[in-house]
């Protein structure tokens, strides 16, 4: 499959099973994730695995959008260490840790999987319960399941701005 098919094909998969997902796919998943290029490669992210029924229990108490999944991860940027362009001061951490998602989220399709980006979370309650969390600003958890066999894109998914819409030549 190319780029192109892989990215067109992914969706908001927001109905998964709790299916246990095979090591080895959890680890190609993660190692395309910390492939994604940062700022002046300082790589100022975390990713956590919330694999436990424990842990998972407690990332529910901060957010409803775990859609039947028992995987999910957490991405998190920290300021602190980050590249800072100097010409305007601007901390690329969040941007950082963006383009990890992406690649998480795209490797996730890759290995036949559903996940969605959640950004509807409650980020004080995460670092409460998961004091290693700490110290960063927490930008996306990601459920990560098989996708149920009545999962489907949104009627908007294939919406998409023309190119001449969303691109200016200069």
């Amino acid at each position: 499959m190319s780029f192109l098919e892989l990215a067109k094909a992914r969706y908001s998969c927001r109905k998964l099973t709790d299916a246990a997902i095979e090591p080895e796919k959890i680890e190609r998943i993660l190692k395309a994730a910390i492939a994604a290029p940062t700022a002046k490669n300082v790589q100022p992210y975390k990713i956590w695995a919330i694999k436990s029924a424990e842990a998972f229990a407690k990332l529910k108490q901060a957010t409803n959008y775990t859609f039947g999944s028992a995987l999910a991860f957490v991405i998190g940027s920290k300021a602190e260490g980050a590249f800072v362009r100097p010409f305007d001061g601007k901390n690329f951490a969040d941007v950082d840790a963006a383009i990890v998602a992406t690649h998480l989220m795209l490797a996730v399709q890759d290995e036949g999987l559903g996940t969605t980006w959640v950004g509807y979370f409650d980020a004080p309650k995460l670092k409460e319960l998961f004091p290693e969390m700490q110290g960063y600003e927490l930008i996306a958890v990601f459920p990560v399941g098989y996708p149920a066999e009545d999962a489907k894109p949104h009627v908007r998914h294939e919406d998409r701005r023309a190119i001449s819409e969303a691109v200016v030549e200069l």
